[in-house]
């Protein structure tokens, strides 16, 4: 894994899992600006395999359980007293570690990193009824599946050749042999810039993330270009210059290997090794086909920052999408909201806009006239009767995205304007030009002779 290429980390607050909004100096926004250009404050991740025997493994399991442990007790303390703060669950910690002798093994910022875990369900769940956001709240629930413990700056040491790391606390965890990239050298940071160690386990083994504190700098190279996306399923994504990426259809592509061993599993006796086995080569395999989707939606999404100036996508509701039974497991495949995180992380990074605009009648509105042609799903041919103009259904919905997109960065102030990228890097000369820009082509579309 590269460092810094998380974008889950770019969510508010402090500590893992935050991308700080605050600059160098902890004045300016963390964007580039004139004192430094293209630099952001944020938590580079730097992840291992770790080798161990199996009574590592072992004492590794035992951590897991008591942070799950830990956070869910402190959860119980918020449902059943009315008032309960944060610094409750903090304190919480220590009355468990003397109450129960499983849990002091643990090491005590670990125990506090377990409550704080309770506390942030909590302040989402918080977050939702204020926002007052439709559907599920989002109620905290109790936890049954935990698989990492979290330390901060103590109860571990890193070796100095930085292959190996020592867990001191009472878990007895020891030594464990670090396994990755070699272009990752943690050793080189100081141990004070490393603000969290967490160990993960997922169906090929057990990982070592380490959350260094750093500020990233990342040169963009101007390109004056502007794009619209407008995303898909027979193809990932077209955009307003007509060019459309395939999709790639992981999912599908190892879905008949994923029947062939649920079927597999289903005949083991439930309780035995051989049903243990099939399931962890089944979970392999959807880690697989996880790890394809996400590295496609990484890669493309830098590569279409990288080379433009201002992107502009639609703010679709994916979670309403996919309650269409006949589209779901299409629109899951396709993974847009993994696709769009990466796109917001990496503007962030190369301080660029990323401009979201509303979805209603991308589709729908001639790119040319702006007059609104219905058509159903199945109709892939934009042609207007207004204007004549025959151009392909996404493509005309990409041009309408960019067009929309640019003419509310230009000064308006509506709601259907999110700014996930940074106002400064693109002056209105420029955004003005790629406007007209994008409105020739429209008009350029309209005067070529219709292509049946």
């Amino acid at each position: 894994m590269h460092a810094g290429d998380e974008p889950p980390f770019l969510v508010r607050g402090e500590g893992w899992g935050c991308i700080s909004t605050s600059g160098a100096e902890g004045k300016n926004t963390g964007r580039g600006n004139e004192n430094g250009k293209g630099r952001t404050r944020a938590m580079l991740i730097y992840e291992y395999k770790v080798d161990g025997t199996p009574q590592q493994y072992d004492a590794i399991e035992e951590a897991i359980r008591v942070v799950q442990f830990i956070r869910n007790k402190a959860l119980r303390l918020w449902m059943d007293t009315r008032g309960t703060s944060k610094n409750d669950l903090q304190c919480l910690c220590a009355s468990l570690a003397r109450e129960f002798p499983f849990a002091r093994k643990l090491n005590s910022q670990a125990r506090q990193a377990a409550a704080s875990r309770a506390w942030f369900a909590i302040e989402r769940f918080y977050e939702a009824c204020l926002n007052h956001k439709q559907g599920s709240k989002g109620y905290p629930r109790f936890q049954h599946d935990n698989r990492s413990v979290e330390y901060k700056q103590t109860g571990w040491k890193l070796e100095p050749d930085g292959k190996h790391i020592t867990f001191t606390d009472g878990c007895f965890i020891g030594t464990l042999r670090l396994v990755g990239n070699k272009q990752q050298q943690i050793e080189a940071f100081p141990t004070k810039q490393i603000k969290r160690v967490r160990i993960v386990r997922r169906a090929d083994g057990y990982y070592c993330q380490f959350a260094v504190e750093a500020t990233r700098k990342v040169e963009h190279v101007p390109s004056d270009a502007a794009i619209g996306i407008d995303l898909g399923l027979l193809s990932y994504y077209t955009d307003s210059d007509g060019n459309k990426l395939a999709n790639p259809r992981y999912y599908r592509k190892g879905e008949k290997k994923l029947r062939r061993l649920h079927r597999r599993l289903s005949r083991k006796k439930k309780g035995g090794q051989n049903r243990k086995k099939a399931r962890r080569v089944l979970a392999k395999q959807y880690l697989k086909v996880q790890r394809q989707r996400e590295d496609f939606a990484r890669k493309q999404a830098n590569a279409l920052v990288s080379s433009h100036d201002v992107i502009a996508f639609e703010d679709l509701k994916i979670r309403n999408m996919v309650r269409n039974r006949h589209l779901a497991k299409s629109i899951q495949d396709a993974g847009w909201g993994t696709f769009l995180r990466w796109v917001k992380y990496y503007g962030l990074l190369q301080d660029i806009p990323v401009l979201a605009v509303e979805p209603a009648f991308t589709s729908q509105e001639c790119c040319g006239c702006h007059r609104i042609v219905k058509k159903s799903l199945s109709v892939r041919t934009h042609i207007c009767p207004g204007c004549g103009l025959v151009l392909d259904r996404d493509h005309n919905a990409a041009l309408n995205i960019l067009i929309k997109a640019l003419a509310l960065y230009l000064g308006a102030q509506g709601n259907s304007l999110l700014l996930f990228g940074g106002g400064n890097a693109w002056g209105d000369v420029a955004a003005t030009t790629a406007l007209e820009r994008a409105r020739q082509q429209a008009i350029s579309r309209n005067q070529e002779p219709p292509a049946f």
